[in-house]
């Protein structure tokens, strides 16, 4: 049977945010509505638990934050005084480039993690998590994300 994460080895697990796989319904990118709702829980909470605040605004939000040639705290700010989703969205909108280029991120977004020093670092996370059997089927960063909170068994 194939290992799964030692309770806690990462931290707290949220399992609540959405899949990375999932795309925004507006703008078709991958990744977006997990940000936004880890926006939102810093809003409910005031804070994120220590195992995703360390890469909160870094990580693959400024990865996608860099891609669309905006500040991170900005999509934070919209989020934070927006009344509702559709808000967020219209106000998101306008500051987001007229061409996001969805399929580029979308695609670089899925690879991350296939480089050779990805495949050390992945390797290197599964075995912290007791999962070093698995590192020919965790393949990306975003597999691990997937892995971690239990979307992949």
């Amino acid at each position: 049977m194939p290992s799964k994460p030692i309770p806690g080895s990462t931290g707290e697990v949220l399992t609540t945010l959405p899949s990375p796989y999932l795309p925004h319904a507006a703008t078709g990118l991958l990744y977006l509505p997990r940000f936004i709702a880890k926006c939102k829980y810093v809003k409910a909470h005031g804070s994120l638990p220590a195992s995703y605040a360390k890469n909160y605004k870094r990580g693959l939000d400024g990865f996608l934050s860099l891609h669309l040639g905006i500040d991170p705290a900005a999509v934070e700010q919209i989020v934070h005084t927006s009344a509702d989703d559709e808000e967020i969205d219209h106000r998101l909108l306008e500051i987001f480039p007229k061409d996001v280029r969805a399929a580029k991120w979308n695609r670089e977004l899925v690879q991350k993690g296939l480089t050779t020093a990805g495949q050390d670092f992945l390797k290197t996370a599964l075995t912290a998590m007791g999962c070093a059997d698995r590192a020919g089927e965790i393949k990306s960063v975003v597999d691990l994300i997937e892995f971690d909170e239990g979307r992949i068994d």
